[in-house]
C-alpha cells in the first residue's frame, strides 16, 4: 500500500488519514506530499500540485517541517513514525519517540506526558507498533509534544511497563526534532507469582499512616523518619511486595496512595529543604511552586516534617521542574506556603514503589516504613534521612490447642527445667502507691517492649503487674501496686499470663539468645484437664508447644 491510499489533503491545507492501519514514517509522508506538489493538477482527495505552496520541508530524513496551511491532526499522527513533524510555523510538534529494550510480547508500555497518561490505558499502540526486533526495538511513534504554541510540560514523558506479574521499568526522556530513545527491560517477576484476582482481597495490607511517620524498628537506633506506615497484616513479606506492585499496576486507577491515582504513583523524588512556613500543612497534598508569579512545576507532597512548622518536605515530582531556590511551595488544599532554601535533592526511585522483595525479605525503597514487629533482621529499610536500618530478629513463639475461655496459660522463664521465680530481684521497697518497679539488674534485651510480670508481694503472693514499657532497670507500669514489694524480692517476666480467649496464645519479642521458657496450662473448670507443664526454649526461629490435653474427670 502507498501513503496516498490511506491520506488525503484538503483545499485548507488538511492532511488526514482516511483508511487503514498501515503507518508510514515522516520522511514517506514527505516525499508523497512533494510528489504531489509537482504534479500538473490536483485530483482526487488529494488537493494540491504545480501551483500550490511547498508543502513541506525537510531537514533531515527523521526531521520534517510543514508549511502553513499544510497540517496533520493528532489522529493522523498515529499512522505516522520515526521522526518529528513541526507545523503551524512552530507552533506544533509532533516528536518521534523510538522505545528500545525487551519485554513480554503481552506488555502494553504507558507513557506519562504533564501526569497523564497518552492516549490512555488502552492507547493506540496496544502491545507495540512498527517494531524492529531485529534491533530490540519495541515501538516507534511520534508524541506530540508542543501545542498552541506552547511546550506540553517542557516535552518531558515518561515511559513505563507496569504489567502486573513482570517486574516494573521506567524511562524519563525530554523530547524535541527528530527521534528521542527510551529504553525499557522487564522480564518474569519471580517473586510475583499469584493471580491479581487474588492480591485484589488481600485489603487487610494497608498503610496506617500516609504521611511523616516516627518509627522505632528496636534496633537500637531510636525512632527514624519514614513517609509511610505499612501494616501486612498476616502476610509474608513476598506478599506485601505483591500487593503494592497490584496497588500500582496498569490499569489501578481506582486505588488512591497518598491522593494519586496507583498507575501513576511513583514514590519520593525530591527531598526540599524549605524555611518561611507559613499556615499548616495537611498530612499530603497537591503542592506547586511559581517564580514572579507563574507557576514552574507541580508535585504531590508525601510528607512533611513539621505540619505547622516545617523545615523538610518530600514529594513526588509531578510536572514542570524541581523548585528553585528562590520558588515558593504552596499547598493545593491547606494554603499553607514555604520558600524552598537550596537545590533540592534527588532520590532514586524504585520500579516499585516498596522496594525488592528476595522472595524471604523486603529491601525497601527509599523512606518506606513498616510496622516494626512485621519486620525481620533479614529485611533492610531506609529512613528519610536515606540511612539504612536492619532491624532487629523478631520471633514469636505460640502455645496451641488450648481451649478458649477455659484454660489459664502461663509461660515464664526456666531453670533446670522449672519455672524459674527468681529470674529478677526487686531493688528496694516499693509501696502501693508506686507506679513503676525497679530491679537489681538490667532487664534482658529479649523482654517483650509491653506485657505482664510476676513479682512476690509483702503477703509472698506473685502478683500480676501489666507494664507499658521498660528501660534500663526499670519496668513502668500501667497502674500502682496492689500490695507492697519488698527490697529482694522475687520477680519474673510472664511471657503469657492470661486467660486464653482463643484456642492460640502468642508472645513476640526481639531475640537475643537462646530463652529456656517454662509452660503451665491449667482447666479446672467445665472440660477440666490434668495440668499440662513441659519447658521449652525460644531460639533464633522462634517456638512453639501444643498442649497435651489429659481428661481430669
Amino acid at each position: 500500500m502507498a501513503i496516498g491510499d490511506d491520506f488525503s489533503v484538503a483545499a485548507n491545507g488538511d492532511i488526514r488519514h482516511v483508511q487503514n492501519t498501515n503507518t508510514y514514517t515522516v520522511l514517506e509522508l514527505h516525499r508523497w506530499l512533494q510528489g504531489l506538489a509537482d504534479d500538473a493538477a490536483a485530483s482526487g482527495n488529494d488537493l494540491i500540485d504545480i501551483t500550490s505552496n511547498t508543502p513541506s520541508e525537510r531537514s533531515t530524513d527523521n526531521i520534517i517541517t510543514l508549511n502553513s496551511p499544510y497540517n496533520i491532526d493528532d489522529d493522523a499522527s498515529k499512522y505516522l513514525y520515526d521522526g518529528s513533524i513541526t507545523q503551524n510555523d512552530g507552533d506544533t510538534i509532533y516528536s518521534g519517540l523510538i522505545v528500545v529494550g525487551n519485554v513480554n510480547l503481552s506488555t502494553t508500555l504507558q507513557i506519562v506526558q504533564n501526569n497523564v497518561l497518552y492516549d490512555g490505558d488502552s492507547p493506540f499502540w496496544g502491545t507495540g507498533l512498527n517494531e524492529d526486533a531485529a534491533n530490540n526495538v519495541l515501538l516507534k511513534i511520534l508524541v506530540k509534544t508542543r501545542d498552541n504554541g506552547v511546550d506540553i510540560d517542557g516535552k518531558r514523558v515518561r515511559v513505563q511497563a507496569r504489567t502486573y506479574l513482570d517486574t516494573y521499568a521506567e524511562f524519563s526522556v525530554t523530547m524535541g526534532l527528530g527521534n528521542s530513545t527510551a529504553a525499557i527491560f522487564t522480564s518474569n517477576d519471580l517473586n510475583n507469582t499469584t493471580e491479581a484476582t487474588t492480591v485484589g482481597n488481600w485489603t487487610a495490607i494497608k498503610n496506617e499512616n500516609e504521611g511523616y511517620n516516627l518509627i522505632d524498628i528496636e534496633n537500637g537506633e531510636g525512632d527514624r523518619p519514614y513517609y509511610s506506615k505499612w501494616n501486612k497484616s498476616s502476610y509474608t513479606i513476598n506478599q506485601f511486595y505483591e500487593r503494592g506492585k497490584y496497588l500500582t499496576r496498569r490499569g489501578e486507577t481506582a486505588t488512591s496512595l497518598y491522593g494519586l491515582e496507583g498507575e501513576l504513583y511513583r514514590g519520593i523524588t525530591h527531598e526540599v529543604t524549605v524555611t518561611n512556613h507559613s499556615g499548616n500543612w495537611d498530612a499530603f497534598e497537591p503542592i506547586s511552586w511559581s517564580l514572579n508569579g507563574t507557576i514552574v512545576g507541580t508535585g504531590q507532597m508525601l510528607a512533611v516534617n513539621n505540619e505547622t512548622n516545617a523545615t523538610k518536605i518530600w514529594m513526588q515530582l509531578l510536572t514542570g521542574v524541581v523548585p528553585s531556590a528562590a520558588a515558593t511551595i504552596l499547598g493545593g488544599r491547606s494554603s499553607a506556603y514555604v520558600n524552598n532554601s537550596g537545590v533540592p535533592t534527588s532520590r532514586t526511585v524504585s520500579p516499585c514503589f516498596l522496594g525488592q522483595s528476595t522472595g524471604a525479605a523486603l529491601i525497601g525503597a527509599y523512606g518506606i516504613g513498616c510496622m516494626a514487629t512485621q519486620l525481620t533482621n533479614n529485611d533492610k529499610i531506609f529512613d528519610l534521612n536515606n540511612v539504612q536500618q536492619v532491624p532487629p530478629n523478631w520471633v514469636h513463639f505460640t502455645v496451641s490447642g488450648l481451649e478458649p475461655t477455659e484454660d489459664r496459660v502461663l509461660v515464664g522463664p526456666a531453670l533446670d527445667g522449672n519455672l524459674h521465680a527468681s529470674q529478677l530481684k526487686v531493688n528496694a521497697t516499693h509501696n502501693t502507691t508506686a507506679t513503676h518497679l525497679e530491679v537489681q539488674n538490667s532487664i534482658p534485651a529479649d523482654t517483650p517492649s509491653s506485657g505482664t510480670l510476676r513479682v512476690q508481694n509483702a503477703s509472698s503472693f506473685y502478683e500480676r503487674l501489666q507494664y507499658t514499657s521498660y528501660s534500663a532497670s526499670t519496668f513502668i507500669l500501667n497502674a500502682s501496686l496492689d500490695k507492697q514489694v519488698n527490697h529482694d524480692a522475687n520477680c519474673f517476666i510472664s511471657y503469657i499470663d492470661d486467660l486464653s480467649a482463643t484456642n492460640v496464645q502468642t508472645f513476640q519479642t526481639v531475640y537475643s539468645s537462646d530463652r529456656s521458657l517454662f509452660i503451665r496450662v491449667r482447666d479446672g473448670g467445665g472440660t477440666p484437664i490434668k495440668t499440662f507443664e513441659t519447658p521449652s526454649t525460644l531460639g533464633s526461629a522462634g517456638g512453639a508447644v501444643a498442649v497435651i490435653r489429659t481428661s481430669d474427670e
